[in-house]
């Protein structure tokens, strides 16, 4: 029942900003010191913030530009994105998702590799792709998303739906071993929750400092993850909180 409840808290706070405690008292149907006290374990795992009457989203999970996304942790990030690319072999399809990270595995791609097709929902991906003349590159289309410079429904669903992958390579906010991989944008997400579905292999990459942390919009439990890259600087905790579920996390 308290999983249950905590689940459904964090639903709340993934359509709004925060919530009161009298609010939940009368969605879930439980005293307000029940609330209180589910609220306390929450907002101990950084899950939530605790605010005056209430509760809200944790700080720093609004969604941010991909410029300035590309100045947060940009040596582990490029590390990521050198160990990432070189899991791509010729003659692969490789679905490669928009974001700050998965852009450095297009920068880090080997210009030797021939027979390769990447999907991108990422036009500044795309761009940075130009440069391989031994890969396909295939982009989604769909509505643009300014501030991540995606691709969006409806038409990027509709033509994911037609490719099937070898790889995926799925950017997030967010890895956590409860609330499985999460998104801060709705609509990335579903694009997100589609290459997933259509992949063969999922290969989460995330830096150390989205161990840990939920956001809004979930794409998929830790069971559907084949392989984590992570930064090396992730605690033991962190990393220890993620198995069984996800056996296979590598440390760049």
């Amino acid at each position: 029942m308290q999983k249950a409840r905590h689940n459904e808290i964090i639903a709340v706070l993934g359509d709004r900003d925060s919530a009161s405690v009298s609010e939940l008292s009368k969605l879930l149907g439980v005293s307000e010191v029940t609330v209180r006290s589910d609220l306390n374990v929450l907002a101990q795992s950084g899950l939530v913030r605790r605010t005056r009457g209430g509760v809200a989203r944790p700080l720093g999970l609004s969604e941010r530009p991909l410029e300035e996304n590309s100045k947060q942790q940009t040596a582990v990030k490029r590390r990521i994105g050198e160990a990432a690319a070189a899991m791509v072999q010729d003659g692969q399809t490789v679905f490669l998702d928009v974001g700050s990270t998965t852009t450095e595995i297009a920068r880090h791609l080997s210009p030797t590799l021939r027979g390769v097709t990447v999907v991108t929902n990422g036009l500044n991906i795309a761009l940075e792709l130009e440069r391989l003349p031994g890969l396909h590159i295939i982009v989604t289309g769909g509505s643009l998303r300014r501030l991540q410079h995606s691709l969006v429904s409806p038409y990027a669903l509709e033509l994911l739906s037609k490719i099937r992958a070898d790889l995926l390579f799925l950017g997030c906010n967010g890895v956590h071993a409860q609330h499985g991989v999460t998104n801060a944008n709705f609509d990335e997400a579903e694009v997100k929750t589609r290459m997933a579905e259509y992949a063969e292999q999922v290969v989460v990459v995330a830096d150390h400092s989205k161990l840990g942390v939920v956001a809004r919009a979930h794409l998929l439990p830790l069971a559907g993850v084949n392989t984590l890259i992570t930064g090396r600087q992730a605690s033991e905790d962190q990393l220890c909180s993620l198995f069984p579920d996800l056996a296979d996390i590598r440390l760049v």
